[in-house]
């Protein structure tokens, strides 16, 4: 478990998606402050670009609208799924060593080289829920093109835990991504498991809200879960959004 220096409250150091059965290892939990990310280089896969507004054109201080960003679509170097996101963002892909048998793996960068999200296939998953946690969904989608086997996925961006009952590891999380499963009832969740039904097995595409790499107004000070909410209202959150809920099956 690492702890913000600029939040005062504690991040996770693993992922909290459940572990990973052989093959597939552990995701990578969100880099702490003053950490970097590889170099990040454009991929060769297919891209069409396309002048399309963001979900979060606003008008200027001076009343002018900014000019619609740049749209790309994006194919995966294995050539199964296309999504979109905007030009100015980069995707190095394969991101790092692929499944045995293939598959994708991609990650998603700002203009700042922060990672905001990782498209990943083939990947062989398991999860027990021992314990539970306070939560709160703060955004939920069904993505109809994704369904496999009557199941359809959902894009999510939740939370677990809270300021009084900690989450996972005594840690406050919040993370987006695309789950396949019923979405949780009552008053609390198990842990945060991003994975959706993808053949030949699992896939995710999402990542944990870090203030270090997600671009967050406000109150630097402010509470982990504070902040979360906060950036679910950013025009980058609203772009990453619309990134994965772009995501489909290669035409």
């Amino acid at each position: 478990m690492r702890r913000s220096a600029s939040s005062g409250v504690a991040v996770p150091a693993a992922f909290l998606f459940a572990l990973l059965l052989a093959g597939c290892g552990q995701q990578a939990g969100p880099p702490g402050p003053g950490t970097t990310s590889a170099p990040v280089t454009s991929s060769t896969a297919t891209v069409t670009p396309s002048q399309t507004p963001t979900s979060g054109g606003t008008p200027s201080a001076t009343g002018t609208t900014p000019a619609p960003a740049t749209w790309t679509e994006y194919t995966t170097a294995d050539g199964q799924l296309t999504f979109d996101h905007p030009a100015a963002w980069s995707v190095r892909d394969p991101a790092g060593e692929l499944a045995e048998g293939g598959g994708a793996f991609a990650e998603i960068t700002n203009q700042a080289g922060k990672p905001l999200a990782t498209l990943r296939t083939n990947m062989a998953t398991g999860s027990t829920c021992t314990e539970r946690y306070p939560y709160s969904v703060l955004e939920s989608q069904e993505l109809t093109a994704l369904t496999q086997d009557g199941m359809t996925p959902r894009y999510v961006f939740e939370t677990r835990g809270n300021a009084t009952d900690p989450g996972p590891a005594n840690t406050p999380a919040a993370a987006y991504g695309i789950a396949t499963g019923p979405a949780p009832t009552g008053d609390s969740a198990c842990a945060i498991f991003h994975f959706f039904t993808w053949p030949p097995n699992a896939a995710m595409f999402g990542a944990f809200y870090n203030p270090a790499n997600n671009e967050t107004p406000g109150d630097a000070s402010l509470p982990y879960l504070e902040k979360a909410k906060i950036y679910a209202g950013t025009a980058e959150y609203r772009d990453i959004k619309r990134m994965i809920t772009s995501l489909r099956p290669t035409a």
